[in-house]
Order: structure tokens, then sequence, then C-alpha cells
């Protein structure tokens, strides 16, 4: 079966379960809650972590990576420059604002954007910024930096992803030189030398510290959040900021923009 029949089979199935749940049932993390409704969605999505994370070990194995081919398989044929994933001709652009280091950001990851990246990101329709919104600790600003480095090599959302399959315990200490090669030797960058130093570089750590204060600016309280901008919009609308988007409203958001 082709990429492309693997990832419309794979649509389906995220179709029919979602169909199944309802919208609104998973919530990224908050630092602030706004009503009951975003409330229930945090216990829910809570709930879903804990369960997940119950099957196995507690992640941050730089000796043991999983899903590398999964995540591989997820973004073939797709383009990326720098942090942006999609057809850069795209008039609508989705602004992903998250924290690598989130385990709601790990969640959406899993099982929210799929969806989206399948559908419209795919078919051409949108394209998505990633935006680090380092809000967990301070093991967050290396690991958003190693995702920029990984960007500068057009393996951007290949480690971002990755690194999220991945994902350790917050602040554990997990965040390490070691993990975060193995990332992105599994992310597939090219030249590890270039990525290690870039990483490191202080116009990467300065970006990494431009977009999490951006992201305030915006007035996001918290992880992942999400903003559109397309010919429909009147600018960048934000999506929300302390509501909950599941695939199926940023699908329709993505349309509404485009017009």
């Amino acid at each position: 079966m082709s990429g492309k029949r693997d990832r419309e089979a794979r649509r389906e199935e995220r179709l029919r379960e979602e169909q199944a749940v309802e919208s609104g049932e998973r919530r990224g993390r908050l630092i602030k809650i706004g009503s009951a409704a975003a409330f229930v969605a945090v216990v829910i999505v809570v709930v879903l972590i804990v369960i997940a994370g119950s099957g196995g070990g507690s992640g941050g194995d730089a000796s043991n990576l999983v899903e590398v081919a999964q995540v591989e398989q997820e973004l073939e044929g797709i383009p990326q420059n720098g942090m942006v994933l999609g057809e850069p001709s795209s008039k609508v652009t989705l602004y992903e604002y998250g924290d690598l280091q989130c385990p709601f950001c790990k969640a959406n990851s899993e099982e929210v954007l799929p969806e989206v990246i399948e559908g419209p990101i795919f078919n051409g329709q949108s394209k998505l910024s990633f935006n680090n919104y380092t809000i967990i600790g301070p093991q967050s600003v290396p690991a958003g930096a190693a995702a920029i480095a990984a960007g500068k090599q057009g393996r951007a959302f290949n480690f971002i992803e990755l690194f999220y399959r991945n994902q350790g315990k917050e602040n554990s200490g997990y965040v390490t030189d070691e993990f975060l090669t193995a990332v992105a030797k599994g992310a597939g960058v090219p030249n590890i030398a270039k990525w290690n130093k870039d990483r490191k570089a202080k116009a990467t750590l300065e970006e990494v510290e431009a977009t999490t204060a951006k992201a305030q600016k915006l007035g996001f309280t918290g992880t992942p959040s999400f903003a559109i901008e397309g010919p429909k919009t009147k600018g960048l609308e934000i999506l929300g900021t302390n509501e909950f988007q599941t695939s199926g409203q940023l699908e329709e958001a993505i349309s509404k923009a485009s017009g």
C-alpha cells in the first residue's frame, strides 16, 4: 500500500473514532481554568494520558526510542521549511504554541494533529507553524532549541513528533544531550555536528525566548494553544485561550480561514 493510501486509511480510522467520541474531550494544559467545561476537558485528557502511560516505560530513554518509523510515515511527502510543515504556497497558516515537555502537547500530537496533518496540511490547504512556548521548566528551552536546529535541516517536525512519542516526566532531568541527540538521529537530521552547533547558538536560544514572549503577548495561558491566519481572517485570530481544540475544530477553522 502506498504512503498516500496508508495516510488515507489512518485518516478514515481517526474520523470514525472522533465521531464515536464526540468533540471537546481532550484539553491542553491550562495555567488558568476559565470554565467548568474546560475543567472537565482537562480531567479527560489527564485520564487518557495516565491510561496511555500505564502500559509501558516512562519515556525519556535515549537508548530505546519508540515509533521512529511511524513518525517518518506520518510526515512522508509533506514539505518542511524551518518550523513550518506544509506547502509554502498555502495561504492559510495554523500556528501552534507548545512545550515539548508538556504531556498535553504530547496527547495533542498523538490524538488531534494527525488528522489535521493527513487532511488539510497534506492536501496543501494549510501549513502548520510550530512555536515554542516554554512554560514547563528550564529543560524546555534546550528541547525547543534542538527542534529549531533540526528545522534548519528540514527535520523539525520529525524531531518534534519523535520527542513527544518518547517524552519523559516533566522536569525529571531526561532532557539531556544524550536524549536530544538520540531524537535528532532518529528524526533523520543529516548533519549532527551542525545541529549541535545550531542548537546551542545564541540566535537559536533567542528565538525560543521570542516565541514564548509572543505567546504571552497573544494572551495564551497554556499549551498547546492555536491561532490561525488566512484570506478570510482578520489578521491573526486566536482559537481560544482556554478552550481545547479538537481535530474537527481545527479543520473547520482552516476551512473558514481559506474561504
